[in-house]
């Protein structure tokens, strides 16, 4: 299997390089040539989520330097639970925030981050991770990279624009992990990750890689949660189920279409956003204008030029292609509150203000279909907007409330990427 970029301006790659670049030189996003199919997967043998993970990714590495890596990488990365909660009749929860920092991040993270430390032992080499992160990713790679082997972790975050939990779990680790706050928003956290990629004396001198969902690695175990899931769906209901997923940065939407691109058993794919409308107003106009994020309640979807918009560009290029099989909503921050309170109220299930917006879509355009809601984040993270709301504590993870003891460390840059280098 080998991987090109999106601008096809670049030499094709094995997953391992592609996972160690990051970014391809061109300064697009590695994609798969072509998608195995999954008419190979024998569902009713396999006995757990690292086995599944295992069988789902095995083609993407055929031939790679870690193939024979794989099976130990998934079950490193894959050690909590995924549970697809019924919460009406044919409506469900896919809860993604039972891994270490309580997000659907860890997923990514952890794989990503046993696949580098592996590959770089094998090379005798040293690396720098650039991470911008507008609430969630931040922690996940911190967290999963803390205390690797010949990784040094640099955490971009945008001040004023993380919960108060978001940012102690991302400046709490000390040692490889380095935490900035960006005066600035997320997206400039993300202009300044992209220019490093593209000083190539810096990013040559440095060691260079990306742990963003612009990172191959990223995206292919994200892509196994949603092949798990419809499976699950499907044999519990006889139905395909149509995913509604809470969308900023666009690598979790991404990795859905990946998975059914392979087959995986969707029947659609909905994205739902915040006020930062890009994608709903693409898809009005057919003119595609990231513009500048706005701050909501659902901040790590604050996001004006989600990156993985170009992944999903090469697999729908033409606007009515797009069309076809992209739709997306935006719900505002006065829904997302009124959304919180109602779920509570009618289930006593408790909503992060990321899922609300998903599950405020399924309610307004899909509450007679077939659904599952992804989850992406704990509602613990979010203490201080659900909280008045249900009028009610939200019970802390044990993983969570471990971090929040710690020593916070950070420093304050503005937007020059320069300044990431200068300790």
């Amino acid at each position: 299997m080998q991987f090109v970029s999106t601008r096809n301006k670049a030499p094709k790659v094995s997953a391992s390089e592609a996972i160690l670049q990051g970014l391809a030189p061109d300064g697009g996003l590695y994609v798969p040539e072509s998608f195995p199919s999954l008419e190979y997967l024998n569902i009713h043998e396999i006995s757990s989520y690292p086995e599944l993970a295992y069988e789902v990714l095995a083609p993407f590495f055929k031939g790679d330097v870690l193939e024979d890596d794989l099976a130990e990488i998934c079950m490193d990365a894959f050690n909590f639970p995924v549970p697809l909660i019924q919460i009406r009749e044919h409506q469900a929860i896919l809860e993604l925030y039972h891994g270490p920092t309580a997000a659907f991040k860890d997923f990514g993270a952890r794989f990503l981050a046993c696949c580098m430390e592996r590959l770089l032992k094998k090379q005798s080499r040293k690396l720098t991770i650039l991470v911008a992160t507008s609430g969630d990713t931040g922690g996940a790679v911190a967290s999963a990279f803390a205390n690797r082997e010949g990784i040094e972790v640099k955490v971009l975050f945008p001040k004023g624009r993380v919960s108060k939990r978001q940012k102690q779990q991302l400046t709490c680790w000390g040692g490889n992990i380095k935490a900035y706050e960006v005066d600035g928003t997320f997206d400039d956290c993300q202009k300044m990750v992209k220019d490093a990629f593209m000083d190539t004396e810096l990013s040559k001198k440095w060691g260079l890689s990306s742990a963003n969902s612009i990172n191959l690695g990223r995206l292919l175990p994200q892509s196994v949660y949603y092949v798990y899931a419809s499976y699950l769906y499907r044999q519990t209901y006889e139905k395909k189920p149509t995913f509604i997923i809470p969308s900023g940065n666009v690598g979790n939407s991404c990795a859905a279409y990946w998975a059914f691109s392979m087959g995986a058993p969707i029947d659609r794919i909905v994205l739902s956003v915040n006020a930062n409308t890009t994608i709903p107003d693409y898809l009005a106009d057919g003119q595609y204008t990231p513009r500048q994020s706005i701050a909501t309640l659902a901040n790590a979807m604050d996001v004006g030029s989600p990156s993985n918009m170009e992944r999903l560009f090469n697999l729908y290029g033409d606007i009515e292609s797009f069309k076809k099989m992209v739709s997306a909503y935006s719900v505002d921050d006065e829904t997302i509150k009124k959304t919180i309170k109602e779920v509570y109220e009618e289930t006593g299930y408790i909503l992060c203000p990321h899922t609300a917006t998903a599950e405020r879509v399924r309610h307004d355009h899909f509450n007679d279909g077939n659904t599952i809601v992804v989850s992406t984040a704990h509602p613990a993270k979010f203490e201080q907007v659900v909280e008045p709301l249900i009028q009610a504590e939200v019970p802390v993870p044990e993983n969570l409330a471990q971090l929040m003891g710690k020593k916070s460390d950070y420093v304050n840059v503005g937007c020059d990427y320069h300044l990431l280098f200068k300790d």
